[in-house]
């Protein structure tokens, strides 16, 4: 069996077809990737930026044997080749918008 770190912010909840929930706690550390703001012009004396993402990742774990990373959209597809991260898929919002599970996995 796989062990499932989850170097996101918040718990993430799958929702299974048969009405079954597993729920992955945060883990502490959330993976993040790094970016920059750079100034592109301005409108009527508005700055207007243009957001630049790197391909340096903070505190992502070198892959481990039988472990997947649950993370973040930028995370997985800033790391190009790695195939141990998994994203939430098919999200689930309850009336005020809020995410309160996906139905799975999404890879890059």
């Amino acid at each position: 069996m796989k062990k499932f770190v989850n170097l996101t912010a918040h718990p993430v909840n799958i929702l299974l077809d048969g009405g079954d929930k597993i729920t992955f706690p945060a883990s502490g550390t959330i993976a993040r990737v790094g970016m920059d703001q750079v100034k592109v012009g301005d409108i009527d004396g508005i700055p207007v930026f243009r957001t630049v993402f790197s391909k340096n990742i903070t505190d992502l774990p070198a892959p481990a044997d039988d472990t997947v990373f649950i993370v973040s959209t930028l995370v997985a597809q800033a790391a190009v080749g790695r195939d141990d991260l998994v994203v939430p898929a098919n999200l689930v919002r309850d009336d005020n918008g809020v995410i309160i599970s996906a139905s799975g996995f999404q890879v890059f």
